[in-house]
C-alpha cells in the first residue's frame, strides 16, 4: 500500500492507495504551528479509524503547497510507517515535459493534476482545480506542460466580500434559486457561483483559442461540486484527480 498525503492551505488530504485502488481518503485542518507530533497523532488517528496497519505501508509520497508545513509532516510519515516519503518537487519524474519559465517554483498540486489528466483524458487537456486558490494548467497534444492561470478561490473571494463590504453577510456556498437575485444573500450566492462558473466557461475557451485546439476540461478540488454544474461547456468532474497523479509520480520515482 502507499500513502498519498497532498498538503494544501486550507486541508491536507490523506488516503491510502493499493495499486490504482483508492483504499480511503480522509481530510484534516492545515496549521502552520501544528508539531511533528501533532501531525503524527492525527495521521496515525486516519490510519487507526480506517483499520490501516502501518507496517503495511511500502512508500509515501507527499505533495505540498504550504512549504512550512512539508518538512514537519514528512516526519510524521516517517515516525508512522517507518518509510521516507517522496516529495514532488524539483528532481522528482513526473513524465510531463514542464515548459514554464521556472519549472522548480510549479505547484506540485498543479503538477499532479496535469499528470493524472494527462494519463486518463485526451490530450490536449485543461486541469481547473479549486480549492483555495483557483488554478489552471494546460498540458498540449504533445504533453508538454504549457503553464495556466491562477486566480482566487471561491470561499476567498466570497470572504473577502463579506470582510470588505460592511452591509454584507458571511454566507454558505450553496446554489442560489435563480440568476437574478432577489435579495442581499441570494445576489451574493448567484454573483459568486454564476460568475466564477462563467470566468471557467471563458478563460478555457481563450486558452483554447490561444492553443488552436479544442480540450478536454477536467475539474477537481473541494469546490468543484458547488460550480462545475453552472458551468456552460462540458467539463469532467473527477474529485480524486491530485491523487491519482502522487501515485503515477510515486510509480515513475520506485
Amino acid at each position: 500500500m502507499i500513502l498519498a498525503v497532498d498538503i494544501g492551505n486550507t486541508n491536507i488530504v490523506v488516503s491510502g492507495f493499493s495499486g490504482e485502488k483508492i483504499l480511503f481518503t480522509e481530510r484534516i485542518s492545515t496549521e502552520h504551528l501544528s508539531t511533528d507530533l501533532e501531525y503524527t497523532v492525527l495521521i496515525r488517528t486516519v490510519l487507526d479509524l480506517n483499520h490501516m496497519k502501518y507496517a503495511d505501508f511500502d512508500g509515501c509520497i507527499i505533495s505540498s503547497v504550504v512549504p512550512p508545513v512539508t518538512q514537519t509532516v514528512r516526519e510524521s510519515v516517517l515516525r508512522t510507517i517507518g518509510r521516507e516519503p517522496v516529495i514532488v518537487g524539483a528532481g522528482v519524474k513526473t513524465g510531463l515535459k514542464i515548459q514554464v519559465d521556472n519549472p522548480a517554483a510549479l505547484g506540485s498540486d498543479r503538477v499532479a493534476d496535469a499528470v493524472a489528466a494527462s494519463h486518463a483524458y485526451p490530450l490536449p487537456v485543461i486541469t481547473v482545480d479549486m480549492g483555495t486558490a483557483t488554478t489552471l494548467s494546460v498540458v498540449d497534444e504533445t504533453g508538454t506542460f504549457r503553464g495556466g492561470m491562477i486566480i482566487p478561490g471561491v470561499r476567498v473571494a466570497l470572504d473577502s466580500l463579506s470582510n470588505r463590504a460592511s452591509q454584507l453577510p458571511v454566507i454558505s456556498l450553496q446554489p442560489p434559486k435563480t440568476v437574478i437575485g432577489k435579495n442581499t444573500v441570494d445576489c451574493m450566492k448567484s454573483g459568486i457561483i454564476y460568475s466564477t462558473a462563467a470566468a471557467i466557461d471563458g478563460v478555457t475557451a481563450r486558452m483554447e483559442e490561444e492553443l488552436g485546439r479544442l480540450c478536454t476540461v477536467v475539474a477537481t478540488g473541494g469546490n468543484a461540486p458547488a460550480i462545475i454544474p453552472y458551468c456552460k461547456r462540458k467539463i469532467i468532474h473527477d474529485p480524486m484527480l491530485l491523487l491519482k497523479g502522487l501515485i503515477l509520480i510515486y510509480e515513475k520515482n520506485r
